[in-house]
């Protein structure tokens, strides 16, 4: 996918994004650090696009993740489709994230079926049939049977517990599915798996992904553009 002559609205329109992270050692009294993560950071991911991300651990690729979902503090711009959304509950209805570790990001208590309709539960989407029918649906969509919704978490393989994470994402039907690391607590087989899934989905849905990863096999496999990170700074964006 070539953007080069920039003819498509941005999905996603980051500019001039800073964030910083402040600490204070020996305590309240200790002395303030104030640590730059994030250096003047401009982006555009557009409609259908996966957008690929790379950089070496501590670089500021999760930090950006974070600013795009109101997760942590940050200055400048960050638009979705055109708009400057300041809160999260209406940033969560366009951009969803799977993340790195998808055993932390369930609760093992519950029931597969309730964390899908969690989401739903709260932006107060449908009645309880058609939520019951949507987590069906989107059981089936990410390679699973809708029995799954009556299992725990701690039932589920490593590889099944990140689909169900995919679907808690992809529920709320969002326009950007951010990927962090979703395939490097996996094993390689699973992995692959993971990233065919994430372009059957791209391709069915017309999902834009923000694709996070330090796997350049992965990327190319499986994006349309990449950028660098570096200290906190971002190299411009290159076809794959």
């Amino acid at each position: 996918m070539n953007r080069d002559n920039n003819d498509t609205a941005s999905l996603l329109s980051i500019r001039h994004l800073s964030s910083e992270y402040t600490s204070r050692n020996y305590g309240l009294f200790g002395k303030k650090h104030i640590k730059k993560v994030l250096h003047d950071i401009n982006l555009d991911i557009y409609p259908g696009e996966i957008f690929g991300l790379v950089g070496e651990s501590g670089c500021g690729k999760t930090t950006l993740a974070r600013c795009i979902l109101n997760l942590t503090a940050y200055q400048g711009d960050i638009f979705l489709d055109g708009k400057n959304y300041a809160s999260r509950l209406e940033r969560a209805r366009l951009v969803q994230m799977v993340f790195q570790d998808p055993g932390a990001s369930l609760n093992p208590v519950k029931k597969i079926g309730w964390l899908l309709e969690e989401p739903l539960v709260i932006h107060r989407m449908g009645t309880p049939e058609e939520r019951a029918a949507l987590v069906d649906e989107t059981l089936t969509r990410v390679g699973l049977d809708p029995s799954y919704k009556k299992r725990r978490v701690t039932e589920l393989s490593g590889g099944q517990k990140q689909r169900i994470c995919i679907g808690r994402a992809l529920i709320l039907k969002p326009k950007l599915l951010i990927a962090d690391e979703a395939v490097s607590a996996l094993d390689v087989s699973v992995g692959a798996q993971i990233l065919n899934l994430f372009r059957d989905l791209h391709e069915s849905l017309g999902l834009s992904v923000l694709f996070i990863s330090h796997n350049m096999n992965a990327v190319e496999y499986l994006c349309d553009r990449v950028a660098v990170m570096q200290d906190g700074k971002l190299s411009p964006p290159a076809p794959v």
